[in-house]
C-alpha cells in the first residue's frame, strides 16, 4: 500500500510448512527500546505489535492490527524468519512461540524483504490443511485490492499461479 513492495510468494512446502515471502523494506532488525530485545522479535511473539516502532515507520498499513505473524508463530511447531534489510541478511528461530535462537546476522544482502517458514502445530490442529482453492480465491482478492502487487501460490513442485491486477478494485468490477 505504501508502495515498498511488489511481490509476495507462498509455497506449501512438501514437508507441510509454508513459506512467505516478499520484497519489501524487511521486518525492523534494530533494538526495540522499550523492550530490550530486536523489533523482529517483538513483532514475531507480541500481540498488537506490528508496525507501531515510530511515527513515520508505516504510514499506511494494511495488516492485521499486529496480531498476524505472533499467532502463526504461537501456533506453529516451528518458524523460521529470514530478513534482508539494509545490506544484511539476519535469522532467527521460534519453537512453539518461543525464541529458539537469537536473531543473527549471517550475510551480506543486496536485496530487501522478508522470508517466513513455519509448520503448524500438529498437537494443536486435528486436522493440517491448506485448502489451495480457498487459498487462490483470497490471494486473487488480495492482488485486486493491492494494484500492482504480484502474489504467487504454488506446491512445492507443483503447480503455480500468479495474480497481479494494475487496474486493482475497477479490474475486480470487470471481472
Amino acid at each position: 500500500l505504501a508502495g515498498h513492495c511488489d511481490r509476495t510468494e507462498v509455497i506449501l512446502n512438501a514437508d507441510g510448512s509454508v513459506s512467505v515471502s516478499d520484497n519489501g523494506r524487511g521486518i525492523p532488525v534494530d533494538m526495540h527500546k522499550e523492550e530490550g530485545i530486536s523489533a523482529a522479535e517483538v513483532i514475531m511473539t507480541q500481540l498488537h505489535a506490528g508496525g507501531k516502532f515510530d511515527q513515520n515507520s508505516y504510514k499506511v498499513s494494511g495488516g492485521l492490527h499486529g496480531v498476524g505473524v505472533s499467532v502463526v508463530n504461537a501456533l506453529s511447531e516451528w518458524l523460521e524468519v529470514t530478513i534482508n534489510k539494509d545490506g544484511g541478511e539476519y535469522h532467527q528461530r521460534y519453537k512453539k512461540g518461543v525464541v529458539a535462537s537469537k536473531l543473527k546476522k549471517i550475510g551480506a544482502s543486496e536485496v530487501s524483504g522478508t522470508l517466513v517458514r513455519f509448520k503448524p502445530d500438529s498437537s494443536v490442529f486435528e486436522t493440517i490443511l491448506f485448502d489451495k482453492g480457498t487459498l487462490i480465491d483470497r490471494f486473487r482478492e488480495l492482488a485486486y485490492l493491492n494494484a500492482g502487487l504480484s502474489i504467487t501460490i504454488q506446491s512445492e513442485g507443483g503447480t503455480s499461479r500468479t495474480f497481479h491486477y494494475k487496474g486493482g478494485l475497477s479490474q475486480y468490477v470487470s471481472y
